[in-house]
């Protein structure tokens, strides 16, 4: 039996899969961990899209801090 789950947990899983697919597979693309995560957690396109912007964030601070 499945049960219905809120989509900020099922975004939150997302998140946690992403996290830890980054670090068993750094040769694969950001892009290709999220969408695999979208997928398989039936996000949306908004939700990929804040996947996106949250793990591209911490990217773009390090390089703003190296300069």
């Amino acid at each position: 039996m499945s049960t219905i789950m809120p989509q900020s947990e099922l975004l939150r899983r997302a998140a946690a899969h992403v996290s830890s697919a980054i670090k068993d597979h750094p040769e694969k693309s950001l892009h290709w961990h999220i969408e695999d995560a979208a997928m398989r957690f039936n996000l949306s396109p908004l939700d990929a899209e804040s996947l996106h912007r949250f793990f591209e964030k911490p990217v773009e601070a390090t390089k703003a801090a190296a300069n």
